[in-house]
């Protein structure tokens, strides 16, 4: 996550995303670039994350001690979307918690990437808009989706990133509002957007939880779309979500530790889907995947994503998710996505 040239004011948002990408830097020197086994007989791996809530199960997994049944010890390197492919390529990291897009991406590009289990469904994201613009178009958050989508139709929005913009516009379209008429700032990066609908520069924006639930926590905003409400975002309808790749020459060279990491996973994602997302195993994991963020909010943005009770993936999702980013969200136009870039062998 990069950090906003603009000045914010010290708010636990602010000191998240502070942490967030201090870890980055922290992880990122300490790492050697591959995997090793220790005198204790442990294989230890690099893995990349993004600082999101998508990274709960493989950090849940790391807290309950599953990757320790399968001697399994875990670096984390906390990457961007932009840099991700490139340091499991350069095998910086073994593992990438990557989403769709960028796997897809990695594809299109000819790159022989694996996707060997999926550990989240659906798209997490809020839309947030400004407390004074709220009270003017009479919104909360409990107000329905063609009341939102009409008060948003004669707005200024914030966005930082294509992916999230386009998804927004899903969302807009599904009750006739045209994405196109609306006036859109581009920003820098979510920490940003969050400056600018404070500062009165938009009126509201879109970006992955759990930013759009902290602005709200901190009363800066009101939280009107999710995918509670939005069922174009949701993995039922969109077949999108988060996915663990590797590389095919590491997995054919450590199947023992691929398919350890993966039962790992799935353990992890079956947890949580069986527990309350303010279960004590749950939360402990949260804090340290989003660290600074407060309790409540990390409760309510696990709640958003659909966690598989297995990782197994199938060719009907697969396609699901494929006809999302090309022709929903419009990015990666020349994907595709066969039986030889994905796999459940690994899986128990």
């Amino acid at each position: 996550m990069n950090h906003s040239t603009n000045r914010l004011r010290t708010t636990p948002l602010a000191l998240a995303v502070s942490v967030i990408s201090g870890a980055a830097l922290l992880t990122a020197c300490g790492n050697d670039g591959s995997s090793s086994v220790g005198s204790d007989g442990k294989t230890t791996v690099s893995v990349g994350v993004s600082g999101n809530v998508f990274d709960l199960s493989i950090r849940l997994a790391d807290e309950n001690g599953y990757f320790d049944k399968q001697n399994i010890k875990i670096k984390y390197v906390t990457l961007t979307a932009a840099t991700g492919t490139s340091a499991l390529q350069s095998s910086s990291v073994q593992f990438l918690n990557s989403s769709p897009t960028s796997f897809l991406a990695g594809l299109s590009k000819g790159l022989p990437e694996l996707s060997v289990a999926t550990n989240g469904g659906g798209n997490p994201l809020g839309i947030v808009v400004s407390t004074a613009f709220a009270k003017k178009h009479h919104l909360t958050a409990d107000s329905a989706a063609p009341q939102v989508a009409k008060a948003l139709a004669d707005s200024t929005a914030g966005a930082s990133s294509a992916n999230t913009k386009a998804e927004a516009g899903i969302f807009l379209k599904a009750h006739g509002v045209d994405p196109t008429k609306l006036k859109w700032v581009s920003l820098p990066s979510p920490a940003a957007d969050k400056a600018a609908l404070t500062k009165g520069e938009v009126d509201w924006f879109i970006t992955s939880e759990p930013i759009p639930l902290q602005v709200q926590h901190e009363g800066d905003g009101v939280l009107v779309a999710d995918p509670t409400k939005v069922p174009e975002w949701s993995s039922a309808d969109a077949g999108y979500g988060q996915v663990v790749v590797v590389k095919k020459d590491y997995a054919k060279s450590n199947s023992d530790t691929v398919k350890g990491f993966a039962t790992a996973v799935q353990q992890a994602t079956a947890y949580l889907s069986s527990h309350p997302s303010d279960d004590e195993n749950v939360l402990a994991a949260s804090r340290k995947t989003l660290p600074g963020v407060p309790d409540d909010v990390l409760s309510a943005a696990v709640k958003q994503v659909d966690w598989p009770k297995s990782a197994k993936q199938d060719e009907a999702g697969w396609k699901k998710t494929l006809t999302f980013v090309k022709d929903g969200i419009g990015a990666v136009p020349d994907a595709t996505v066969s039986a030889d870039n994905w796999t459940n062998t690994y899986l128990p």
